[in-house]
């Protein structure tokens, strides 16, 4: 399972996270995630701990905590659903305009 850690600084990095989880248990591995065109943290991450027992202790010690001047949200991370938020996916509908002359953009 992996933890959620939303609120986070733009400045965390990889291991400052595995730093503050370690204190919990054994950190098997942390990803941020960067917007594809700048580059910057998205501004949360997931940490992968070797045990569920671990992982709780975490969250439930560091779910509103401040750190770093902001307050963290940390929960267990949900199963990324297929297609969810996936440019890639196809489908949709959308266009610039319609019959009515309402010119608005759908994404």
């Amino acid at each position: 399972m992996s933890i959620y850690v939303g609120n986070l600084s733009y400045d965390v990095t990889q291991d400052d996270l595995s730093t503050v989880f370690a204190e919990y248990g054994t950190v098997q591995r942390v990803h941020l995630p960067t917007d594809r065109e700048t580059g910057r943290p998205r501004g949360f991450g997931f940490v992968e701990m070797s045990a569920e027992a671990e992982e709780d202790a975490a969250i439930e010690a560091l779910d509103g905590a401040e750190w770093m001047g902001r307050s963290l949200r940390v929960n267990k991370a949900k199963p990324r659903e297929e297609g969810s938020n996936d440019r890639r996916s196809g489908g949709g509908g959308g266009g610039w305009g319609n019959k009515s002359g309402n010119y608005s953009r759908n994404f």
